[in-house]
């Protein structure tokens, strides 16, 4: 009996032991090149193998010789797309994966040829295929004049010539208007123009302009599906709020400005302090003395280190000083930030003015910045 108990018990481990390697052989491996019209690599392309009876999505992603890999496919039928920047540039439907190695190249200008000579395709097809090639062909060209024109309208705005990109980035807008980014940097030409007009209603009319081209932006990137599965999105989106802020604050439209600072906060958090920086600088204009002080105390809590934050903390504290007499009394924590200014930045461009200040409230410099005692020599 006993030995009957062990070699049943064999059997049992045997049968475990060998389940991993048949479970392994279960899957299958897909892999390829990807091709542009011009026969390039299309790298850091997407190749998306959708499954048409279990709907799961393998995305693989290509390298820079446009070459894609995966294990781990499950056996069966699936739809393939491939992809670059959001755009579907070719698919092709009901492709076999088996426990074998499957090898899928697609070359975009064989796939053309095919199309256009209809190998392999039924009439309705080929069309389909031609159809989906002129697409992707006419978006690529589209993008290489999008790309010049928005090169030729950094080089003008460099040069401080920003009619010069103003007019570029229109007829980028001409050719396609569905770009949020052609907008962004559109918005950003009229913003940073504003300040070179001598007539007051011009100046005004181009922030106007440059917060309508920005909200633009953010309507378009927002409504774009492949910008949804950009994972920099939230980041891109932070900053198009944060222009558009900007614009509104040259507008002297100081609650819209706030409100957009804080979206930016929202959507970005990891570079909150920079936009309640900028907020608190417009709060700070615009005389909101108790919020830029909120606001830079929000901006010390996210960056410690950043010295401007407790400099224009202080100035917004002395804003609230009272007089006793002919002495200014300023409210409690002034001194103190602009002496953590000093230790942070003790040659900063703003080292002066922070003296001054606390001169004027009677203060005296205490840093400990650089003056750490020296150990004594035995």
């Amino acid at each position: 009996m006993r030995k009957y108990f062990i070699l049943s018990l064999l059997l049992v481990l045997a049968v475990g032991i060998s389940a991993p390697l048949a479970f392994a052989q279960t899957t299958g491996t897909v892999k390829g090149t990807c091709k542009d019209i011009d026969g390039k690599p299309i790298a850091q392309g997407e190749v998306d193998w959708t499954g048409t009876e279990s709907g799961h999505v393998y995305k693989l992603k290509t390298n820079n010789k446009g070459e894609y890999f995966s294990l781990g496919i499950v056996p069966g039928k699936y739809n393939v797309k491939l992809s670059k920047d959001g755009k579907e540039l070719w698919h092709v439907n009901n492709v076999s994966v088996g426990v074998d190695e499957e090898l899928l190249d697609l070359d975009l200008k064989k796939e053309q040829t095919a199309a256009i000579q209809g190998q392999g395709l039924n009439a309705e097809q080929a069309a389909k295929a031609k159809e989906a090639l002129a697409k992707a062909e006419s978006e690529r060209k589209t993008v290489g004049t999008l790309n010049e024109r928005l090169a030729a309208a950094k080089a003008a705005s460099d040069a401080g010539d920003f009619e010069t990109a103003i007019t570029t980035l229109n007829e980028a807008n001409q050719i396609d208007s569905t770009r949020d980014l052609i907008w962004f940097k559109l918005g950003d030409a009229y913003r940073m123009s504003g300040p070179k007009q001598t007539d007051p209603a011009e100046k005004q009319k181009r922030y106007e302009l440059a917060a309508t081209d920005y909200q633009k932006a953010i309507d378009l990137r927002g409504a774009s599906e492949a910008a949804q599965k950009d994972p920099d999105n939230n980041v891109k989106m932070a900053a198009y709020y944060n222009n558009l802020a900007e614009a509104y604050s040259k507008s002297n439209k100081v609650d819209d400005s706030v409100a957009n600072y804080n979206k930016a906060v929202q959507l970005d958090p990891t570079h909150a302090g920079t936009y309640l920086f900028n907020e608190g600088a417009v709060l700070t204009n615009a005389g909101k003395v108790d919020d830029a002080i909120a606001a830079f105390d929000k901006v010390i809590a996210a960056d410690p280190t950043k010295a401007e934050a407790y400099y224009w903390k202080g100035v917004n504290l002395i804003g609230k000083a009272t007089l006793q007499g002919d002495k200014m009394v300023a409210p409690a924590g002034t001194a103190e930030a602009f002496q953590k200014y000093l230790e942070l930045q003790p040659e900063g461009k703003l080292a002066q003015p922070a003296k001054d200040m606390l001169a004027s409230i009677g203060a005296t410099i205490e840093t400990g910045f650089g003056n750490k005692k020296k150990p004594v020599k035995k």
